[in-house]
């Protein structure tokens, strides 16, 4: 059997950095030490690799985001690629991930993988993520599932992956779904699939949409920040199935009644948001006030997608149709 063609995107992050002997700080390296595994990683297939850039995850906006999608598009026009592996900073990988999964509409898999520890550190694992990922994105198991992120010999979906450790290799998780594959020193093994994928066609990042999170005794006054500041959308993560403070939801109306979108999500880890309680400030009068309910995606996760509807590039996204 013929290798594979993947395209190796390399754009930072702690998987492409060392640990300073002098001050035990995290730096980045001068040449990514990735760069030297070409040798190892042309056993598993043919590599093209290209640097999109050289950045610290939280560095990463949309618009690195979206450049990242514009490096996939130009080289599947000038070569046949079979699969794409991007090596990524963990603190963002999910919502890169997300972004492309909802910007692309290819059959062939597109990998995201990074690292916990940097590339001296002992028991570092990001070459061993790194031939992990090239594994999954020659494996015809792993076509036509989407976006994929695979670190910790586990394959998760971008829809539902988060991190949820600050230090620990298994720090990502796809809560109540689990991850969809695992791999092994053999086989790559994919178990179940995503129901139904989306695409937006988008070309630039122009709209701005604001994340705010619930907590006892919010203030409505940062509800009003985000209209005097011109935002065109609103994510809010509340409490439960999706319920506000009172004086939140007060605000929260006069957006959505003066034209700006506002979602909602729940800022708890599993579960669904709806709308269920009535009382003031409960996810049904919100509901019926017209704010629309996110359906199994986190707060970074619902910003993503209200912007990338929002900059769809030919006519506007149906809203409500898009998150339900």
């Amino acid at each position: 059997m013929s290798k594979k063609t993947i395209l190796l995107i390399h754009t930072g992050g702690t998987i492409s950095m060392k640990m300073s002997a002098e001050t035990g700080a995290v730096v980045q390296n001068e040449q990514n030490p990735l760069t030297a595994e070409k040798h190892m990683l042309s056993t598993y297939a043919n590599i093209i690799e290209v640097e999109a850039f050289n950045l610290p995850s939280p560095h990463i906006t949309p618009n690195e985001m979206l450049r990242l999608r514009n490096c996939i598009v130009e080289h599947v026009d000038k070569y046949a690629i079979d699969g794409v592996v991007i090596t990524h900073g963990t603190d963002t990988l999910e919502e890169t991930a997300y972004f492309l999964d909802l910007t692309t509409r290819y059959n062939f898999p597109i990998v995201l993988t990074g690292a916990m520890r940097s590339s001296n550190e002992l028991g570092a694992d990001g070459v061993y993520n790194l031939v992990e990922a090239v594994r999954v994105a020659c494996s015809q198991e792993a076509r036509g599932k989407g976006v994929l992120v695979v670190m910790n010999d586990e394959i998760h979906h971008a829809f539902n992956i988060t991190k949820t450790s600050t230090s620990s290799v298994n720090t990502f998780q796809s809560p109540q779904y689990g991850p969809i594959g695992l791999i092994t020193k053999k086989t790559v093994h994919i178990h179940h699939m995503p129901v139904q994928r989306q695409f937006v066609e988008v070309e630039k990042i122009e709209k701005r949409v604001a994340l705010l999170k619930a907590y006892a005794g919010m203030e409505a006054d940062l509800i009003d920040a985000v209209a005097t500041l011109q935002y065109d959308g609103l994510v809010l993560e509340g409490f439960g199935q999706g319920n506000v403070t009172p004086a939140v939801a007060q605000r929260l109306k006069a957006l959505v009644a003066n034209g700006m979108p506002v979602i909602l999500v729940s800022r708890c880890f599993n579960g669904i948001a709806e709308g269920v309680y009535g009382y003031e400030g409960g996810g049904k009068q919100l509901e019926d006030a017209g704010v629309i309910f996110a359906t199994g995606i986190n707060g970074q996760k619902a910003r993503l997608k209200l912007l990338i509807g929002l900059n769809q590039v030919h006519h506007p996204v149906e809203l409500r149709a898009f998150f339900s």
